[in-house]
C-alpha cells in the first residue's frame, strides 16, 4: 500500500508545481485552442473573449494556455499576461503578453514574424512540398483585379515619393 502512495504523492507534487510555474493570463477575443502550436492542427477547444487562463509555455508565435480544464495552444497576441480583465487593453497589454520583460518607455513594432528566434532561422530547411501548396494559392494579376472588382476596389495611381537628397549641411561651419 505504501509503494502506491509514494506514485501518487509524486504525481500530486509535480501537479501543484506545474501550476506554481503557470502565468495567468486573459484572453482578448474569442480563440480556438489547438492541439500543437500551428493553425492547421486539431482545435481542442474554445475560449471566451475574457476568460483567464494560465499561461503555460511559449513557442514562436503561440502560448500554449490551460482554460478551465481544457489545455492548447493559442496565438500569443490573443492573450494579455497578467492577472485582470480585458478592460483598457492596449498596445502595451499586447506587447506585454509577447514578452518577458516589458518597458512602458519603450515603443516596440509587431511584424508579421513575431515569434521566429535566430534558433529558428538556423532550423529552417527547403521544403517543396509547402512551396508546391504556396504556389497553388497564386493567382494571375487578371484574376486579382476581377476579384478586386468585385469587391468594389479600384486602381489608384499613387505617385512615386520623390528621390532622397543628399544631406544639407545645417550651417555653414559644418561645411568644412
Amino acid at each position: 500500500m505504501k509503494t502506491f502512495l509514494i506514485p501518487a504523492a509524486a504525481l500530486a507534487l509535480c501537479a501543484a508545481s506545474v501550476s506554481a510555474w503557470a502565468a495567468p493570463g486573459t484572453v482578448l477575443r474569442a480563440e480556438k485552442l489547438y492541439s500543437q502550436p500551428a493553425s492547421t492542427s486539431k482545435v481542442t477547444a474554445s475560449v471566451a473573449k475574457g476568460a483567464s487562463v494560465d499561461i503555460l509555455a511559449k513557442q514562436g508565435g503561440w502560448l500554449q494556455v490551460r482554460a478551465g480544464r481544457s489545455t492548447g495552444w493559442i496565438r500569443l497576441l490573443s492573450v494579455r499576461a497578467g492577472a485582470g480583465g480585458v478592460a483598457g487593453v492596449g498596445a502595451r497589454d499586447v506587447v506585454g503578453a509577447a514578452t518577458t520583460r516589458s518597458d512602458p518607455g519603450r515603443v516596440v513594432a509587431v511584424a508579421g514574424l513575431r515569434g521566429l528566434n535566430e534558433e529558428d532561422l538556423k532550423q529552417a530547411k527547403f521544403n517543396a512540398e509547402e512551396l508546391a501548396r504556396m504556389e497553388a494559392l497564386s493567382v494571375t494579376a487578371a484574376q486579382a483585379r476581377s476579384f478586386a472588382g468585385q469587391s468594389g476596389l479600384t486602381v489608384a495611381k499613387v505617385p512615386d515619393l520623390p528621390k532622397p537628397q543628399a544631406a544639407q549641411p545645417a550651417s555653414t561651419w559644418e561645411s568644412n
